[in-house]
Protein backbone atom coordinates (compact mmCIF):
# COMPACT_ATOMS: atom_id res chain seq x y z
CA UNK A 1 0.00 0.00 0.00
CA UNK A 2 0.96 3.69 -0.80
CA UNK A 3 0.15 4.61 3.27
CA UNK A 4 2.28 2.10 3.59
CA UNK A 5 5.24 4.73 3.97
CA UNK A 6 3.92 6.73 6.99
CA UNK A 7 2.60 3.34 8.84
CA UNK A 8 5.04 0.72 8.75
CA UNK A 9 8.71 0.16 10.30
CA UNK A 10 10.44 1.16 13.10
CA UNK A 11 11.13 4.60 11.78
CA UNK A 12 7.91 5.42 11.24
CA UNK A 13 7.07 4.69 14.99
CA UNK A 14 6.58 8.51 15.09
CA UNK A 15 4.07 8.39 12.33
CA UNK A 16 2.03 6.42 13.80
CA UNK A 17 1.87 8.12 17.01
CA UNK A 18 0.60 10.76 15.39
CA UNK A 19 -1.64 8.65 13.36
CA UNK A 20 -3.20 7.29 16.66
CA UNK A 21 -3.76 11.03 17.70
CA UNK A 22 -6.09 11.07 15.62
CA UNK A 23 -8.26 8.40 17.42
CA UNK A 24 -7.64 5.78 14.80
CA UNK A 25 -6.69 1.57 15.99
CA UNK A 26 -4.52 -0.60 14.60
CA UNK A 27 -6.91 -2.31 13.09
CA UNK A 28 -7.70 0.86 11.34
CA UNK A 29 -4.09 1.48 10.15
CA UNK A 30 -4.17 -1.70 8.69
CA UNK A 31 -6.20 -1.01 5.78
CA UNK A 32 -5.80 1.22 3.09
CA UNK A 33 -6.46 4.90 4.09
CA UNK A 34 -8.94 6.68 1.48
CA UNK A 35 -8.54 10.28 1.62
CA UNK A 36 -12.30 12.03 1.27
CA UNK A 37 -11.72 15.38 0.21
CA UNK A 38 -14.58 17.33 1.01
CA UNK A 39 -15.25 20.95 0.07
CA UNK A 40 -17.81 21.63 2.70
CA UNK A 41 -18.31 25.14 3.28
CA UNK A 42 -21.09 27.12 4.95
CA UNK A 43 -21.18 29.78 2.18
CA UNK A 44 -21.43 27.57 -0.80
CA UNK A 45 -25.66 26.21 -1.45
CA UNK A 46 -23.88 23.54 -3.50
CA UNK A 47 -21.39 22.50 -1.06
CA UNK A 48 -23.80 23.33 2.77
CA UNK A 49 -24.45 19.54 3.17
CA UNK A 50 -21.31 18.04 2.13
CA UNK A 51 -20.79 16.84 5.53
CA UNK A 52 -23.75 14.22 4.92
CA UNK A 53 -22.26 13.45 1.85
CA UNK A 54 -18.74 13.05 3.33
CA UNK A 55 -20.24 10.60 6.01
CA UNK A 56 -22.30 8.56 3.65
CA UNK A 57 -18.71 8.42 1.62
CA UNK A 58 -16.97 6.78 4.69
CA UNK A 59 -19.85 4.90 5.38
CA UNK A 60 -19.53 3.22 2.50
CA UNK A 61 -15.49 3.06 2.56
CA UNK A 62 -15.76 1.61 6.11
CA UNK A 63 -18.06 -1.36 4.62
CA UNK A 64 -15.46 -2.23 1.63
CA UNK A 65 -13.01 -2.91 4.24
CA UNK A 66 -11.00 0.42 4.40
CA UNK A 67 -10.10 3.52 6.24
CA UNK A 68 -11.75 6.94 5.02
CA UNK A 69 -9.78 10.17 6.28
CA UNK A 70 -11.37 13.56 5.47
CA UNK A 71 -9.18 16.20 3.96
CA UNK A 72 -10.46 19.51 3.23
CA UNK A 73 -10.74 21.68 -0.11
CA UNK A 74 -11.69 25.41 -0.93
CA UNK A 75 -14.24 26.43 -2.95
CA UNK A 76 -16.29 30.44 -4.11
CA UNK A 77 -19.95 30.04 -5.09
CA UNK A 78 -19.71 31.70 -8.59
CA UNK A 79 -23.23 33.23 -7.92
CA UNK A 80 -22.67 35.30 -4.74
CA UNK A 81 -19.09 36.44 -5.78
CA UNK A 82 -20.45 37.40 -9.01
CA UNK A 83 -20.82 41.41 -10.17
CA UNK A 84 -17.85 42.51 -7.98
CA UNK A 85 -14.10 41.96 -7.48
CA UNK A 86 -14.46 38.72 -5.49
CA UNK A 87 -15.36 36.93 -9.41
CA UNK A 88 -11.81 37.84 -9.93
CA UNK A 89 -10.96 34.62 -7.68
CA UNK A 90 -13.55 31.97 -9.38
CA UNK A 91 -11.69 30.79 -12.37
CA UNK A 92 -8.10 31.25 -10.03
CA UNK A 93 -9.49 29.05 -7.43
CA UNK A 94 -9.53 25.98 -9.72
CA UNK A 95 -5.27 26.15 -9.70
CA UNK A 96 -5.64 26.44 -5.96
CA UNK A 97 -7.93 23.39 -5.80
CA UNK A 98 -5.88 21.12 -8.07
CA UNK A 99 -2.67 22.04 -6.35
CA UNK A 100 -4.30 21.47 -2.73
CA UNK A 101 -5.54 18.15 -3.94
CA UNK A 102 -2.12 17.09 -5.08
CA UNK A 103 -0.50 18.16 -2.03
CA UNK A 104 -2.80 16.50 0.68
CA UNK A 105 -2.92 13.24 -1.67
CA UNK A 106 0.95 13.56 -1.88
CA UNK A 107 1.81 14.46 1.02
CA UNK A 108 -0.27 12.20 3.30
CA UNK A 109 0.31 8.71 1.51
CA UNK A 110 -3.27 8.00 0.75
CA UNK A 111 -4.09 5.02 -0.82
CA UNK A 112 -7.09 6.23 -3.15
CA UNK A 113 -9.02 9.42 -2.94
CA UNK A 114 -12.81 10.10 -3.20
CA UNK A 115 -13.99 13.93 -4.52
CA UNK A 116 -16.39 15.59 -3.20
CA UNK A 117 -16.99 18.47 -5.37
CA UNK A 118 -20.05 20.33 -6.78
CA UNK A 119 -19.72 23.50 -7.75
CA UNK A 120 -18.01 25.67 -10.87
CA UNK A 121 -14.34 25.28 -10.12
CA UNK A 122 -14.18 22.51 -7.78
CA UNK A 123 -15.06 19.88 -9.94
CA UNK A 124 -12.06 20.40 -12.44
CA UNK A 125 -9.68 21.54 -9.51
CA UNK A 126 -10.47 18.47 -7.39
CA UNK A 127 -10.19 16.02 -10.82
CA UNK A 128 -7.28 18.17 -12.02
CA UNK A 129 -5.41 17.18 -8.96
CA UNK A 130 -6.36 13.67 -8.85
CA UNK A 131 -5.15 13.13 -12.60
CA UNK A 132 -1.52 15.06 -11.28
CA UNK A 133 -1.19 12.49 -8.43
CA UNK A 134 -2.83 9.31 -10.28
CA UNK A 135 -3.85 7.49 -7.46
CA UNK A 136 -7.26 5.57 -7.60
CA UNK A 137 -9.82 8.29 -7.46
CA UNK A 138 -13.33 9.07 -8.27
CA UNK A 139 -15.85 11.94 -8.20
CA UNK A 140 -18.69 12.24 -5.69
CA UNK A 141 -20.77 15.37 -6.43
CA UNK A 142 -23.14 16.78 -4.32
CA UNK A 143 -26.08 16.94 -6.61
CA UNK A 144 -28.22 19.19 -8.11
CA UNK A 145 -30.77 21.94 -6.25
CA UNK A 146 -34.09 21.40 -6.77
CA UNK A 147 -35.84 23.68 -9.06
CA UNK A 148 -37.41 27.05 -7.80
CA UNK A 149 -41.22 28.11 -8.44
CA UNK A 150 -42.41 31.59 -9.46
CA UNK A 151 -45.44 32.34 -10.76
CA UNK A 152 -46.48 28.95 -11.45
CA UNK A 153 -43.59 28.37 -13.24
CA UNK A 154 -40.28 26.40 -12.98
CA UNK A 155 -37.36 28.92 -12.17
CA UNK A 156 -33.79 28.78 -11.26
CA UNK A 157 -30.70 31.44 -10.25
CA UNK A 158 -30.83 32.99 -14.31
CA UNK A 159 -33.92 34.26 -14.17
CA UNK A 160 -32.81 35.56 -10.51
CA UNK A 161 -30.40 37.59 -12.67
CA UNK A 162 -32.72 38.39 -15.08
CA UNK A 163 -35.24 39.57 -12.79
CA UNK A 164 -32.60 42.62 -11.78
CA UNK A 165 -33.07 43.47 -15.62
CA UNK A 166 -36.67 43.29 -15.60
CA UNK A 167 -36.38 45.42 -12.48
CA UNK A 168 -34.77 48.02 -13.65
CA UNK A 169 -36.44 48.39 -17.37
CA UNK A 170 -39.92 48.23 -14.88
CA UNK A 171 -41.40 45.51 -15.80
CA UNK A 172 -41.28 44.29 -12.21
CA UNK A 173 -42.02 45.89 -9.00
CA UNK A 174 -40.28 45.60 -5.23
CA UNK A 175 -42.96 42.76 -4.41
CA UNK A 176 -42.50 40.54 -7.50
CA UNK A 177 -38.22 40.74 -7.09
CA UNK A 178 -38.69 39.87 -3.65
CA UNK A 179 -40.87 36.95 -4.20
CA UNK A 180 -38.41 35.51 -6.91
CA UNK A 181 -35.14 36.01 -4.75
CA UNK A 182 -37.16 34.20 -2.05
CA UNK A 183 -38.30 31.02 -4.08
CA UNK A 184 -35.71 30.87 -7.15
CA UNK A 185 -33.08 28.56 -4.88
CA UNK A 186 -35.61 26.41 -2.99
CA UNK A 187 -32.72 23.67 -1.66
CA UNK A 188 -29.13 23.03 -1.42
CA UNK A 189 -27.19 22.06 -4.13
CA UNK A 190 -25.52 23.14 -7.59
CA UNK A 191 -28.44 25.37 -9.31
CA UNK A 192 -30.84 23.82 -10.95
CA UNK A 193 -29.78 24.67 -14.80
CA UNK A 194 -27.44 23.15 -16.88
CA UNK A 195 -25.12 25.68 -15.80
CA UNK A 196 -21.08 25.29 -15.16
CA UNK A 197 -21.67 23.08 -12.07
CA UNK A 198 -24.07 20.73 -13.32
CA UNK A 199 -22.64 20.25 -16.58
CA UNK A 200 -18.93 19.26 -15.40
CA UNK A 201 -20.70 16.76 -12.96
CA UNK A 202 -22.56 15.22 -15.93
CA UNK A 203 -19.49 15.51 -17.68
CA UNK A 204 -17.75 13.47 -15.16
CA UNK A 205 -19.72 10.48 -16.23
CA UNK A 206 -19.03 10.77 -19.33
CA UNK A 207 -14.86 10.96 -18.64
CA UNK A 208 -15.75 7.51 -17.24
CA UNK A 209 -14.75 9.30 -13.52
CA UNK A 210 -17.87 9.13 -11.63
CA UNK A 211 -20.39 6.55 -10.99
CA UNK A 212 -23.49 6.46 -13.47
CA UNK A 213 -26.36 9.47 -11.31
CA UNK A 214 -23.12 11.73 -10.47
CA UNK A 215 -24.41 14.65 -12.86
CA UNK A 216 -28.39 14.58 -12.22
CA UNK A 217 -29.50 12.88 -8.81
CA UNK A 218 -31.15 15.86 -6.75
CA UNK A 219 -28.66 17.31 -3.77
CA UNK A 220 -31.90 16.74 -1.07
CA UNK A 221 -33.07 13.36 -2.14
CA UNK A 222 -31.98 9.71 -0.34
CA UNK A 223 -30.59 8.61 -3.60
CA UNK A 224 -27.32 10.64 -3.18
CA UNK A 225 -26.65 9.59 0.32
CA UNK A 226 -27.55 6.33 -1.11
CA UNK A 227 -24.65 7.00 -4.48
CA UNK A 228 -22.14 8.81 -1.79
CA UNK A 229 -22.16 5.42 0.18
CA UNK A 230 -21.84 3.52 -3.54
CA UNK A 231 -18.80 5.84 -4.52
CA UNK A 232 -17.25 4.90 -1.59
CA UNK A 233 -17.63 1.09 -1.71
CA UNK A 234 -16.21 1.37 -5.38
CA UNK A 235 -13.01 3.25 -4.50
CA UNK A 236 -11.73 0.35 -2.69
CA UNK A 237 -12.35 -1.63 -5.98
CA UNK A 238 -10.53 0.48 -7.82
CA UNK A 239 -7.26 0.46 -5.04
CA UNK A 240 -7.57 -3.15 -4.95
CA UNK A 241 -7.44 -3.59 -8.70
CA UNK A 242 -5.04 -0.89 -9.21
CA UNK A 243 -7.01 1.39 -11.26
CA UNK A 244 -6.03 4.95 -12.01
CA UNK A 245 -7.06 8.08 -13.77
CA UNK A 246 -4.46 7.95 -16.06
CA UNK A 247 -5.93 4.71 -17.15
CA UNK A 248 -9.71 6.63 -17.64
CA UNK A 249 -8.83 9.95 -18.77
CA UNK A 250 -7.65 8.70 -22.22
CA UNK A 251 -8.48 10.97 -26.00
CA UNK A 252 -10.94 8.43 -26.61
CA UNK A 253 -12.32 9.28 -23.08
CA UNK A 254 -12.13 12.90 -23.86
CA UNK A 255 -14.20 12.46 -27.03
CA UNK A 256 -16.72 11.38 -25.32
CA UNK A 257 -16.85 13.77 -22.69
CA UNK A 258 -17.23 16.31 -25.91
CA UNK A 259 -19.89 14.46 -27.74
CA UNK A 260 -21.86 14.72 -24.24
CA UNK A 261 -20.99 18.05 -23.74
CA UNK A 262 -22.90 19.07 -26.93
CA UNK A 263 -25.44 16.94 -26.70
CA UNK A 264 -26.70 17.89 -23.11
CA UNK A 265 -25.58 21.82 -24.28
CA UNK A 266 -23.75 22.21 -21.27
CA UNK A 267 -22.30 25.30 -20.27
CA UNK A 268 -19.22 27.25 -22.51
CA UNK A 269 -16.92 27.18 -19.31
CA UNK A 270 -16.42 23.14 -20.39
CA UNK A 271 -13.98 24.75 -23.07
CA UNK A 272 -11.58 25.84 -20.36
CA UNK A 273 -12.39 22.84 -17.87
CA UNK A 274 -11.95 20.07 -20.64
CA UNK A 275 -8.67 21.12 -21.97
CA UNK A 276 -7.42 22.19 -18.31
CA UNK A 277 -8.51 18.69 -17.29
CA UNK A 278 -6.58 17.05 -20.17
CA UNK A 279 -3.81 19.17 -19.75
CA UNK A 280 -3.00 17.04 -16.74
CA UNK A 281 -3.43 13.88 -18.01
CA UNK A 282 -0.54 15.01 -20.59
CA UNK A 283 -3.37 15.52 -23.82
CA UNK A 284 -4.22 18.57 -25.81
CA UNK A 285 -7.47 18.99 -26.56
CA UNK A 286 -7.59 22.14 -29.74
CA UNK A 287 -10.68 24.15 -29.96
CA UNK A 288 -11.71 23.20 -33.22
CA UNK A 289 -12.08 19.41 -31.99
CA UNK A 290 -15.25 20.79 -30.11
CA UNK A 291 -16.53 22.14 -33.58
CA UNK A 292 -15.47 18.94 -35.64
CA UNK A 293 -17.57 17.04 -32.82
CA UNK A 294 -20.84 19.20 -32.38
CA UNK A 295 -20.84 18.63 -36.62
CA UNK A 296 -21.54 15.04 -35.81
CA UNK A 297 -23.79 15.59 -32.71
CA UNK A 298 -27.44 16.40 -32.36
CA UNK A 299 -28.24 18.70 -29.34
CA UNK A 300 -30.95 16.58 -27.35
CA UNK A 301 -31.59 18.67 -24.38
CA UNK A 302 -32.35 22.39 -23.45
CA UNK A 303 -31.81 22.38 -20.34
CA UNK A 304 -32.19 26.05 -18.55
CA UNK A 305 -30.85 28.59 -19.59
CA UNK A 306 -31.12 27.13 -23.02
CA UNK A 307 -35.29 25.83 -22.51
CA UNK A 308 -37.52 25.19 -19.67
CA UNK A 309 -36.10 21.91 -18.38
CA UNK A 310 -34.49 21.77 -15.10
CA UNK A 311 -32.04 19.04 -13.50
CA UNK A 312 -34.40 17.14 -11.58
CA UNK A 313 -35.98 16.45 -15.32
CA UNK A 314 -33.13 15.02 -16.89
CA UNK A 315 -32.73 12.38 -13.93
CA UNK A 316 -36.20 11.90 -13.89
CA UNK A 317 -35.88 10.64 -17.57
CA UNK A 318 -32.75 8.64 -17.33
CA UNK A 319 -29.64 10.87 -16.28
CA UNK A 320 -26.42 11.41 -18.31
CA UNK A 321 -26.70 7.75 -18.85
CA UNK A 322 -29.79 7.47 -21.11
CA UNK A 323 -28.40 10.56 -22.75
CA UNK A 324 -25.06 8.20 -23.71
CA UNK A 325 -27.40 5.72 -25.00
CA UNK A 326 -28.72 7.05 -27.56
CA UNK A 327 -25.26 8.54 -28.65
CA UNK A 328 -24.12 5.43 -28.54
CA UNK A 329 -26.94 3.72 -30.84
CA UNK A 330 -25.90 6.66 -33.40
CA UNK A 331 -22.20 5.32 -32.96
CA UNK A 332 -20.89 8.22 -31.52
CA UNK A 333 -19.40 7.56 -28.52
CA UNK A 334 -16.34 4.87 -27.56
CA UNK A 335 -18.76 2.28 -25.71
CA UNK A 336 -15.33 -0.10 -24.81
CA UNK A 337 -13.58 2.50 -22.67
CA UNK A 338 -13.10 1.40 -19.59
CA UNK A 339 -14.95 3.57 -16.14
CA UNK A 340 -14.60 3.46 -12.57
CA UNK A 341 -17.38 1.44 -11.92
CA UNK A 342 -15.63 -1.54 -13.22
CA UNK A 343 -17.13 -1.70 -16.62
CA UNK A 344 -17.27 -0.18 -20.04
CA UNK A 345 -18.91 2.82 -21.19
CA UNK A 346 -20.92 0.46 -22.93
CA UNK A 347 -22.27 -1.97 -20.51
CA UNK A 348 -22.69 1.14 -17.91
CA UNK A 349 -25.19 2.05 -20.56
CA UNK A 350 -26.50 -0.92 -21.55
CA UNK A 351 -29.97 -0.74 -19.90
CA UNK A 352 -30.39 2.69 -19.83
CA UNK A 353 -33.64 4.18 -20.87
CA UNK A 354 -35.25 7.22 -22.60
CA UNK A 355 -38.07 7.78 -20.18
CA UNK A 356 -39.09 11.09 -21.22
CA UNK A 357 -38.19 12.08 -24.77
CA UNK A 358 -39.38 16.02 -24.41
CA UNK A 359 -36.51 16.22 -21.89
CA UNK A 360 -34.06 14.08 -23.77
CA UNK A 361 -34.96 13.81 -27.99
CA UNK A 362 -34.53 10.85 -29.43
CA UNK A 363 -31.90 11.08 -32.37
CA UNK A 364 -34.72 11.35 -35.15
CA UNK A 365 -36.36 14.67 -33.19
CA UNK A 366 -33.29 16.61 -32.03
CA UNK A 367 -33.34 20.00 -31.31
CA UNK A 368 -30.96 21.04 -33.78
CA UNK A 369 -28.38 18.79 -35.94
CA UNK A 370 -25.44 20.44 -34.02
CA UNK A 371 -24.32 20.61 -30.99
CA UNK A 372 -24.77 23.19 -28.11
CA UNK A 373 -21.70 24.76 -27.87
CA UNK A 374 -19.83 26.66 -31.29
CA UNK A 375 -16.38 27.79 -31.99
CA UNK A 376 -15.66 31.29 -34.12
CA UNK A 377 -12.70 32.64 -35.55
CA UNK A 378 -12.24 35.54 -37.39
CA UNK A 379 -9.87 38.94 -37.23
CA UNK A 380 -11.19 39.27 -33.58
CA UNK A 381 -10.57 35.82 -32.39
CA UNK A 382 -7.67 34.49 -34.59
CA UNK A 383 -7.82 31.60 -32.01
CA UNK A 384 -11.18 31.32 -30.73
CA UNK A 385 -13.96 32.54 -29.02
CA UNK A 386 -17.04 30.65 -27.70
CA UNK A 387 -21.02 30.97 -27.45
CA UNK A 388 -23.58 28.56 -26.24
CA UNK A 389 -25.71 28.54 -29.62
CA UNK A 390 -28.50 26.03 -28.60
CA UNK A 391 -29.38 28.87 -26.10
CA UNK A 392 -29.39 31.82 -28.97
CA UNK A 393 -32.25 33.01 -30.53
CA UNK A 394 -32.37 31.84 -34.40
CA UNK A 395 -32.63 35.01 -35.51
CA UNK A 396 -29.21 36.13 -33.80
CA UNK A 397 -27.20 33.28 -35.08
CA UNK A 398 -26.09 34.96 -38.59
CA UNK A 399 -26.40 38.96 -38.09
CA UNK A 400 -24.09 41.85 -38.04
CA UNK A 401 -24.13 44.19 -35.71
CA UNK A 402 -22.54 47.72 -34.64
CA UNK A 403 -19.84 47.66 -31.53
CA UNK A 404 -20.04 49.61 -28.50
CA UNK A 405 -16.75 48.77 -26.57
CA UNK A 406 -16.47 49.10 -22.74
CA UNK A 407 -12.91 48.42 -21.02
CA UNK A 408 -14.52 46.38 -17.59
CA UNK A 409 -17.41 44.70 -16.90
CA UNK A 410 -18.89 47.88 -14.36
CA UNK A 411 -18.80 50.29 -17.53
CA UNK A 412 -20.87 48.04 -20.06
CA UNK A 413 -23.39 47.43 -16.82
CA UNK A 414 -23.33 51.14 -16.23
CA UNK A 415 -25.07 51.98 -20.21
CA UNK A 416 -27.03 48.77 -20.45
CA UNK A 417 -29.14 49.78 -17.44
CA UNK A 418 -28.65 53.27 -18.46
CA UNK A 419 -30.57 52.66 -21.56
CA UNK A 420 -27.53 53.67 -23.82
CA UNK A 421 -28.23 49.85 -25.69
CA UNK A 422 -29.57 49.94 -28.67
CA UNK A 423 -31.17 46.75 -31.21
CA UNK A 424 -28.37 45.89 -33.29
CA UNK A 425 -25.69 46.77 -30.96
CA UNK A 426 -23.27 44.21 -29.67
CA UNK A 427 -21.73 45.03 -26.57
CA UNK A 428 -17.85 44.50 -26.27
CA UNK A 429 -16.36 44.02 -23.29
CA UNK A 430 -12.73 44.25 -23.02
CA UNK A 431 -9.95 43.56 -20.23
CA UNK A 432 -11.73 40.87 -18.57
CA UNK A 433 -9.57 37.99 -19.75
CA UNK A 434 -7.13 35.35 -18.23
CA UNK A 435 -4.51 37.92 -17.55
CA UNK A 436 -6.44 41.48 -18.34
CA UNK A 437 -8.92 40.48 -15.58
CA UNK A 438 -7.64 38.54 -14.31
CA UNK A 439 -8.90 35.49 -13.92
CA UNK A 440 -11.61 35.91 -16.33
CA UNK A 441 -14.65 37.37 -14.99
CA UNK A 442 -18.41 35.71 -15.80
CA UNK A 443 -20.15 38.65 -17.54
CA UNK A 444 -23.68 36.94 -15.94
CA UNK A 445 -24.75 40.71 -14.72
CA UNK A 446 -24.79 42.35 -18.41
CA UNK A 447 -26.23 39.35 -19.93
CA UNK A 448 -28.98 38.65 -17.63
CA UNK A 449 -29.29 42.43 -17.47
CA UNK A 450 -30.24 42.26 -21.91
CA UNK A 451 -32.53 39.55 -20.98
CA UNK A 452 -34.61 41.19 -18.40
CA UNK A 453 -34.94 44.08 -20.24
CA UNK A 454 -35.79 42.14 -23.31
CA UNK A 455 -32.87 42.71 -25.63
CA UNK A 456 -31.69 39.57 -25.82
CA UNK A 457 -33.06 38.97 -29.39
CA UNK A 458 -31.55 42.28 -30.86
CA UNK A 459 -28.30 43.08 -28.41
CA UNK A 460 -25.10 40.34 -28.41
CA UNK A 461 -22.40 40.60 -26.07
CA UNK A 462 -18.93 39.82 -26.58
CA UNK A 463 -15.77 39.36 -23.89
CA UNK A 464 -12.16 38.38 -23.62
CA UNK A 465 -14.39 37.11 -20.72
CA UNK A 466 -16.38 34.41 -19.35
CA UNK A 467 -19.89 33.60 -19.13
CA UNK A 468 -21.74 31.73 -16.48
CA UNK A 469 -23.72 28.38 -17.37
CA UNK A 470 -27.09 30.78 -17.03
CA UNK A 471 -26.19 33.00 -19.35
CA UNK A 472 -28.09 33.31 -22.14
CA UNK A 473 -28.56 34.86 -25.82
CA UNK A 474 -25.63 35.86 -27.71
CA UNK A 475 -23.22 35.87 -25.57
CA UNK A 476 -19.79 35.29 -27.20
CA UNK A 477 -17.00 34.93 -24.97
CA UNK A 478 -13.22 34.02 -24.13
CA UNK A 479 -11.95 35.79 -27.15
CA UNK A 480 -8.34 34.27 -27.55
CA UNK A 481 -5.79 36.48 -27.78
CA UNK A 482 -7.29 38.74 -25.15
CA UNK A 483 -7.30 42.20 -25.06
CA UNK A 484 -4.15 42.30 -22.48
CA UNK A 485 -2.40 40.19 -24.64
CA UNK A 486 -2.65 42.09 -27.59
CA UNK A 487 -5.50 40.53 -29.48
CA UNK A 488 -7.32 42.20 -31.88
CA UNK A 489 -10.46 42.70 -29.85
CA UNK A 490 -8.83 45.15 -28.03
CA UNK A 491 -8.52 47.24 -31.33
CA UNK A 492 -12.31 47.58 -31.71
CA UNK A 493 -13.85 50.98 -31.45
CA UNK A 494 -17.41 52.10 -31.56
CA UNK A 495 -19.20 52.10 -34.51
CA UNK A 496 -17.10 48.58 -35.86
CA UNK A 497 -19.74 46.84 -37.80
CA UNK A 498 -19.03 43.14 -36.78
CA UNK A 499 -20.29 40.13 -38.88
CA UNK A 500 -21.18 36.93 -37.10
CA UNK A 501 -22.71 33.53 -38.14
CA UNK A 502 -22.47 30.48 -35.83
CA UNK A 503 -23.11 28.46 -38.46
CA UNK A 504 -20.14 28.72 -40.38
CA UNK A 505 -18.31 29.53 -36.59
CA UNK A 506 -17.06 32.84 -37.96
CA UNK A 507 -16.87 36.00 -36.32
CA UNK A 508 -14.90 39.45 -37.90
CA UNK A 509 -15.02 42.73 -37.70
CA UNK A 510 -14.98 45.15 -41.07
CA UNK A 511 -11.37 46.24 -39.98
CA UNK A 512 -8.81 46.14 -42.59
CA UNK A 513 -5.57 44.97 -41.38
CA UNK A 514 -3.72 47.82 -42.12
CA UNK A 515 -6.74 49.61 -39.99
CA UNK A 516 -5.71 47.53 -36.76
CA UNK A 517 -2.12 48.31 -37.26
CA UNK A 518 -2.76 51.92 -37.08
CA UNK A 519 -4.81 51.17 -34.08
CA UNK A 520 -2.18 49.32 -32.35
CA UNK A 521 0.78 52.24 -32.66
CA UNK A 522 -2.14 54.53 -31.21
CA UNK A 523 -2.84 52.23 -28.07
CA UNK A 524 -1.73 52.98 -24.82
CA UNK A 525 -0.27 49.92 -22.99
CA UNK A 526 -2.99 48.64 -20.33
CA UNK A 527 -2.14 48.78 -16.80
CA UNK A 528 -3.56 46.15 -14.47
CA UNK A 529 -5.44 46.95 -11.08
CA UNK A 530 -3.73 43.85 -9.12
CA UNK A 531 -0.07 44.77 -8.04
CA UNK A 532 0.41 41.89 -5.62
CA UNK A 533 -0.82 38.75 -3.75
CA UNK A 534 -2.21 35.38 -5.69
CA UNK A 535 -4.03 37.36 -8.50
CA UNK A 536 -0.89 38.80 -9.51
CA UNK A 537 1.04 36.08 -9.38
CA UNK A 538 -1.55 34.03 -11.15
CA UNK A 539 -1.69 37.36 -13.85
CA UNK A 540 2.18 36.33 -14.61
CA UNK A 541 1.34 32.62 -15.04
CA UNK A 542 -1.63 32.08 -16.78
CA UNK A 543 -2.21 30.83 -19.91
CA UNK A 544 -4.39 31.95 -22.96
CA UNK A 545 -8.32 30.79 -22.37
CA UNK A 546 -8.03 28.54 -25.73
CA UNK A 547 -5.70 26.55 -23.99
CA UNK A 548 -7.58 26.33 -20.73
CA UNK A 549 -5.99 29.25 -18.66
CA UNK A 550 -3.81 26.50 -17.16
CA UNK A 551 -0.50 27.82 -14.90
CA UNK A 552 2.43 27.97 -17.60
Amino acid sequence: MISDQIKTGVDRAPHRSLLYALGLTEEELSRPLIAVVSAQSDIIPGHVHLDKIAEAVKAGVYAAGGTPVVVPAIGVCDGIVMGHKGMHYSLASRELIADSVETLLTAHCFDGAVLIPNCDKIVPGMLMGAIRVNIPALVCSGGPMLAGHVGGKKTSLSQMFEAVGAYQAGKLDDAGLRKCEQSSCPSCGSCSGMFTANSMNCLCEALGMALPGNGSIPAPVSARIQFAKHSGMKVMELVEKNIRPRDIVTAEAFHNAITVDMALGCSTNTSLHIPAIAHEAGLTIDLKQFNEISEKTPNLCHLAPAGEHFMEELDEAGGVSAVMKELADAGLLHTELPTVTGYTVGENIAHADNRDPEVIRPLDKPYSATGGLAFLFGNIARNGCVVKRSAVAPEMRVHSCTARVFEGEEAAVKAIFGGEIRKGDIVVILYEGPKGGPGMREMLVPTSALAGMGLDKDVALITDGRFSGASRGASIGHVSPEAAAGGEIGLLRDGDIIDIDMDKYTINARVTDEKFACRRAEQKPHESWVKNGWLARYQRMVSSADEGAVLK
